[in-house]
């Protein structure tokens, strides 16, 4: 083969030292055309090359190297890397991945949430569309899908595996195995969504089974979901094909579960905060752990996203390219995801931050193209028509909430801040004529679950410690997985207020002190709103100000009231059919078991 270059090659390469030469701002864009060269070499019709020219200090994860470099972008993807003698002072990275979240938990529409996530580096997500489905089904999952395709941030989304996540609940839809046959057909769809069914998984029940090997025959991997799994339990869970994990509370169990084949997702997110406790694995398993933040409100989101987790990993002392490793090319390599890692050939997905401690971002390219830069997101939200199933129009009588009993002493649900799990408290509650009322004055509130599914529900009582809630009550249509109401006060005319305020406007977040009201409507599927990020967040702001001003001091009221009717997290929660122990996996009574 001549290593001769033709006159063409020679004429490309002239033109672009002539550019790199020329002084340059961070960012050059620069149109070559070489028509000339291509009518003398080709006899062809004009063509118009487009180049973009990035420099920095370019942080290779690959190579494991930093160094001086010059990146030349070419439609849409890394055409070459130059390193270089100039001195940078900015810091090229492969954007990050956000490996599983649920976007309807930040209460935001897809594009919404990426015009949030890209002002701290995100570039794509693995997105479960696990709240919508249990609200609306397929149409909720196809709504998801067509609000993320307008925007350039590469949303990929999981095929809800267990919608719903149990029997002992209501749920406004059920997806087949079928169904999940379909949806694994659809490029937008990566993996299988969390396995929660790990009992089902154990006791071989065929449909489990059927999802799975849907997953199977379109080669993509299935998520896990698995607290406190071990032993032989967790090696038939891996050995049914199941992966990942992002469940682990404590160190010795995401060890075992790396040691057995599964990847851990380090989760920091809005209620459940992981990172203090597993960000040892960092160091000990890099090629085994991806970061996530599951359920991200939006005042969080606000403040960052994995950004924040990188800068906190790496203050702990772990190495910057594991870090990186862990933040991006894992969750790219293991869900498939096309997300460049800042090497030739890769598409043009990067960051650019002012220093590798912080992780504050400058700018977000996605596919070349700049999304989020000097301190604005470069592209707009989509317009889509709100999409819902609530049924239940009658509106609760504080006599429904009423409990009577002979009993002397209840389980209490004891909640915790920062925390997905609950224990189990034995308590003897105020007694009158054989009602049982809640006791503010040491901590005991009354929690309410309702089903929205129907127009004429039967309340479903309990009493919970750890909010502490002195006056009034909170309520909220975002209670996973079924998304009924769930409400938590201190007397029943105030849950009553709050639980209507929401049957009124067919879903959202309401808070009452007794006297004042304070909403946020979520129009899409009582999950979602329809606003600007913005508007729902000082919003959002507002009910966390009241909310400490009725005596809550939990760091994230409402998120953490929403796991409290979450079945497959242990140990007491509830539903609307009943308080439910998770150790036994069935639904118990109020009263203390004789």
């Amino acid at each position: 083969m001549s290593t001769h270059k033709n006159s063409l090659q020679i004429q490309i390469e002239q033109l672009k030292r002539v550019i790199l030469l020329k002084p340059m701002k961070r960012r050059y864009t620069a149109k070559l055309n070489v028509d000339r060269a291509y009518k003398i070499n080709k006899n062809s019709q004009t063509k118009t090359y487009s180049m973009q020219i990035i420099k920095g200090k370019l942080v290779d994860i690959i190579q494991r190297d930093i160094y001086n470099a010059i990146v030349i972008l070419e439609k849409g993807k890394i055409q070459n890397i130059q390193r270089t003698d100039e001195e940078f002072d900015k810091y090229l990275l492969p954007g990050f991945i956000d490996a599983h979240v649920h976007i309807e938990s930040s209460m935001l529409k897809p594009s919404e949430f990426a015009r949030m996530a890209v002002k701290h580096g995100t570039v794509a997500t693995v997105s479960d569309p696990h709240e919508i489905a249990n609200v609306c089904g397929l149409e909720g999952i196809f709504y998801m899908i067509r609000e993320s395709e307008n925007v350039p941030v590469k949303i990929h989304f999981t095929a809800p595996s267990c919608v719903p996540a149990t029997e002992f609940e209501n749920t406004g839809h059920r997806l087949s195995a079928k169904e999940i046959g379909i949806l694994m057909q659809e490029p937008k769809i990566v993996a299988l969504g969390e396995m929660m069914n790990y009992p089902g998984v154990l006791n071989d029940e065929p449909e489990v089974y059927a999802k799975i090997k849907a997953a199977f025959d379109t080669n993509k991997p299935v998520d896990g979901h698995a607290p406190e799994l071990g032993g032989e339990n967790l090696n038939k869970y891996i050995r049914a094909g199941i992966s990942t994990d992002h469940e682990c509370t404590r160190l010795e169990e995401a060890m075992e579960k790396i040691e057995a084949g599964m990847h851990i997702l380090i989760r920091e997110g809005s209620a459940a905060q992981n990172f203090d406790i597993l960000h040892p694995l960092i160091t000990k398993y890099p090629g085994s752990c991806m970061f996530c933040t599951d359920d991200c409100h939006p005042d969080y989101l606000e403040k960052g996203h994995i950004n924040r987790l990188v800068s906190r990993a790496i203050a702990a002392g772990h190495d910057l390219f594991d870090v990186l490793r862990v933040s991006s090319c894992n969750a790219s390599k293991h869900y498939m995801i096309n997300a460049g890692m800042l090497q030739p050939g890769d598409p043009a997905d990067f960051i650019i931050v002012n220093s590798l401690d912080k992780m504050d971002v400058v700018a977000t390219y996605i596919g070349g193209k700049p999304v989020f830069e000097n301190g604005k997101v470069l592209f707009q939200a989509s317009v889509s028509k709100p999409i819902n199933n609530f049924k239940l129009t009658k509106k609760i009588k504080s006599e429904q909430l009423e409990v009577y009993s002979d009993a002397d002493l209840f389980k209490i649900i004891q909640a915790f801040d920062g925390s997905l799990f609950t224990d189990v408290l034995e308590y003897r509650l105020p007694k009158k004529n054989g009602e049982v009322f809640a006791d503010p004055a040491n901590g005991i509130n009354k929690i309410a679950v309702i089903n929205r599914y129907t127009e004429d529900p039967v309340p479903s009582i309990g009493f919970i410690k750890g909010f502490d809630i002195k006056k009034g009550a909170i309520a909220s249509t975002v209670a996973h997985d079924s998304h009924n109401i769930i409400a938590i006060g201190t007397d029943d005319v105030a849950l009553a207020r709050v639980i209507n305020k929401l049957i009124e406007s067919k879903g959202g977040l309401a808070l009452s002190d007794g006297v004042n009201m304070c909403h946020l409507p979520l129009s899409i599927a009582g999950l979602i709103s329809d606003e600007q990020a913005s508007i729902v967040i000082e919003t959002y702001e507002k009910l966390n100000e009241k909310i400490h001003q009725i005596g809550c001091n939990l760091n994230s009221a409402f998120m953490t009231m929403s796991f409290m009717a979450l079945l497959v997290i242990p140990r007491l929660k509830i539903s609307d059919k009943g308080l439910f122990d998770v150790s036994a996996f069935k639904l118990t009574v109020l009263e203390k078991d004789t």
